[in-house]
């Protein structure tokens, strides 16, 4: 499914127009800065806990050393942070169905 299809689902479901849904798609899942509520929440070091289906939150990973595998040569790799998504237990049990 992609953004477009989401929205005209959503705008089925809920009897919102399309207009509508896509401000409400986009409210939520906008990655430009200072947009969506879910990237904003995680630029400012926050959780985003959804009950059953999932919680999305910044994990950062350590600068370490490690080994170009074409050359062997050992290169440092940089600190960086990522977005990690963890689902939920309701998703879990209803996607290995």
């Amino acid at each position: 499914m992609n953004k477009t299809e989401m929205i005209q689902k959503l705008s089925k479901k809920t009897g919102l127009s399309m207009k509508d849904s896509e401000t409400a798609v986009n409210a939520i899942f906008d990655a430009r800065s200072g947009k969506g509520i879910i990237a904003v929440e995680l630029d400012a070091g926050r959780k985003v806990i959804i009950p059953g289906f999932g919680t999305f939150k910044t994990v950062s990973r350590k600068a370490r050393m490690g080994r170009n595998p074409k050359t062997g040569q050992t290169m440092n790799i940089p600190a960086k942070k990522y977005v990690s998504f963890k689902a939920g237990k309701t998703l879990k049990e209803r996607v290995s169905v």
